[in-house]
């Protein structure tokens, strides 16, 4: 009978070396495990969390719609106010600045219409200070400072800052008969309030602090 030449191999040396074998794997096994978490944790983003790029508010949006006094029909915003064209302004660009824009704040934003404004007459400008102008027909949009309340007109026919200002009827064009206050027909306001009573008598053309 012939030798058997194979060795066998005492079974605590055996056993250490599977032990050494596995331990080596479990080691490869978490390192690559650990690479992939430090590399996946830079882009991750939380569950619900909403992109960089939408985080910001959109732009505040002003109801523009329509009021009737005695001298017809003509555009305010949803809370009442009354807005004007300035007719120094040319070319769908606004030419009151500093002074001008204190007594005369632009309509900023963007609008939205109700009423019988039309809607394909809305748009924007940009002004000098990057700010958006709420525009209708191409007109640039104002306030006056001295309408200290919803219903009222007082910047009617002004000639303030060299130029008439004048309410602006749904066809775009300027009204020029004499309005002080008027009733709005109240489309409510951008936050859904709803629209102050007309004041019963007109505030003083002085200029006021502004309302929104």
């Amino acid at each position: 009978m012939k030798h058997s030449m194979v060795k066998r191999v005492p079974a605590p040396a055996k056993f250490a070396a599977m032990a050494g074998g596995a331990l080596c794997a479990a080691l490869l096994v978490a390192a690559c495990s650990s690479g992939g978490s430090s590399s996946g944790s830079a882009t991750t983003t939380p569950a619900g969390a909403a992109p960089a790029s939408n985080s910001a508010s959109a732009a505040s949006s002003t109801v523009i719609t329509t009021a009737s006094s005695s001298a017809g029909t003509f555009l305010t915003t949803g809370s009442g106010r009354a807005v004007y064209l300035w007719t120094k302004d040319t070319g769908g660009t606004s030419a009151c600045t500093g002074a001008c824009e204190g007594q005369w704040p632009p309509v900023t934003g963007t609008a939205t219409a109700a009423g019988s404004v039309k809607a394909s007459d809305l748009g924007t400008i940009t002004r000098s200070d990057g700010t958006k102008q709420v525009t209708y027909d191409g007109h640039p949009l104002y306030y006056f400072a001295g309408d200290s309340g919803p219903g009222m007109a007082n910047g009617q026919g002004s000639n303030g800052f060299g130029a008439k200002w004048w309410l602006v009827a749904p066809t775009g064009s300027d009204v020029t008969a004499a309005v002080t206050s008027f009733t709005s027909t109240g489309a409510g306001s951008g936050s859904g309030s709803s629209p102050s009573a007309p004041a019963s008598a007109p505030a003083s053309k002085s200029a006021g602090g502004s309302w929104s």
